[in-house]
């Protein structure tokens, strides 16, 4: 009995630790302004065809010439891993030193910009779905991993924003109702297919679809009410360091110390404010200068001060500057903190030159609360996204068979 009660506990213990859901992560600090993109630079995350190419843009504060690796990992719908083998999802191999890499030139804050792209002459890929890739340093040290997604046309979707039917919601959230067309046949769609969307290529907002409602001939309808339901949100914020000694509406000063200093003007509340538009990307980022002609290495780092209008410290929330400059992740780097001489909460963030979204979030018992300092609005512009994903019986993996995307600037009525 005891033997069999010690089979049972590593049999959980290894199904336990080999369903665990993979989170994109950066470990270091010294690593910055990682960019990651297909044939759109303002995509947030790669989504490719399968046998496009896609580039991962990273800096190295240090300096040293260090040398990085990179390793390909195969996932579900879920991001649990998948049961391939590595053969099974990569011609070629990984663990492959990254050589493309330059040294900064003209620039206070030294640091070494290195590129890869993929599928390169040693690593290709044999299947669709969920990728993630990691980078490790000469010590076999992981420094970071971001999540990429292979497709392939294998069905079609087509994509409506409408505003909720429930009166309560109608002003502040956004609801999806798509139609997936598979171009072949799907024996059981209920089971076979996993739906996922995203709202601004967020995977911490992500939702699993229901099974379709109906069917119409061939194709599988989605017209649910809540269950695809978003927070319209509110534009982003923004601001501009491609000019390092010029202030732009949204920057109040500049000043040269050891690196360049941008004190952004001091932002309020948008929560109570009527919604206005103006254009962002979403969350993005990109790295831009006026100060030399390549902007990966020829722009510099500066320190940007952000601060935010409150009269009195929150006692059980906490305060975040939030965007793709960091990935979303809600570290001590950029957690504000409260100024009561001023009567403001405060941030200081490196970065590169560029153009920059962000947005203040609230954080209470490590939930984060993303519209309620920015505002919430149906008529918000935002990018959405259908992740359709097959797998038939026998089959190991979850293929992602087709995306569509559409944004909600103009609702449907």
């Amino acid at each position: 009995m005891k033997q069999l009660s010690l089979i049972a506990l590593l049999l959980g213990f290894h199904l336990t630790a080999f369903s665990q859901i993979s989170k994109e992560s950066t470990k270091v600090d010294f690593i910055k302004s990682i960019h990651f993109f297909g044939g759109d630079q303002l995509q947030q995350i790669p989504v490719i065809r399968l046998n496009e190419s896609f580039t991962l843009l990273f800096d190295d504060l240090l300096a040293q010439d260090n040398d990085y690796y990179y390793r390909i990992k195969h996932f579900n719908h879920d991001w649990t891993p998948s049961d391939l083998f590595q053969n099974q999802y990569l011609a070629g191999f990984d663990n492959q030193r990254i050589d493309n890499f330059d040294s900064s030139f003209g620039t206070l804050q030294r640091y070494n910009h290195y590129a890869l792209t993929l599928p390169n002459d040693t690593t290709q890929f044999k299947v669709s779905g969920n990728y993630m890739i990691e980078i490790y340093n000469s010590y076999d040290e992981l420094m970071f991993s971001r999540k990429f997604l292979v497709y392939e046309d294998k069905a079609q979707i087509q994509l409506g924003i409408y505003p909720s039917q429930k009166v309560e919601r109608l002003l502040t959230h956004q609801n999806l109702q798509f139609t997936i067309n598979p171009l072949f046949t799907i024996r059981n769609p209920q089971n076979d297919l996993k739906v996922v969307l995203l709202q601004n290529d967020q995977w911490n907002s992500s939702v699993l679809a229901p099974a379709p409602q109906y069917n119409s001939g061939n194709s599988l309808v989605y017209r649910y009410e809540e269950a695809t339901q978003y927070e319209g949100g509110n534009e982003y914020l923004n601001f501009d360091t491609k000019d390092l000694r010029s202030v732009t509406p949204n920057i109040n000063y500049v000043n040269k110390g050891m690196l360049y200093e941008h004190y952004l003007y001091t932002n309020a509340s948008r929560k109570d404010l009527p919604y206005t538009y103006f254009p962002d990307i979403n969350g993005n980022f990109l790295i831009q200068t006026l100060q030399g002609s390549n902007p990966h290495i020829e722009s510099d780092y500066t320190e940007v001060y952000f601060s935010l209008a409150k009269q009195y410290e929150l006692k059980e929330e906490e305060i975040y500057i939030y965007g793709k400059f960091n990935n979303y992740a809600l570290t001590q780097e950029n957690k504000m903190v409260y100024n009561p001489s001023l009567e403001v909460y405060e941030g200081i963030l490196l970065l590169k030159q560029g153009f920059y979204n962000y947005k203040y979030i609230e954080v209470i018992d490590g939930k984060p609360i993303k519209n309620s300092i920015s505002g919430n609005h149906s008529q918000t512009e935002n990018l959405y996204t259908v992740l359709v994903y097959h797998r038939g019986i026998g089959e190991l993996y979850d293929a992602l068979i087709g995306i569509g995307q559409a944004q909600s600037f103009a609702l449907k009525r």
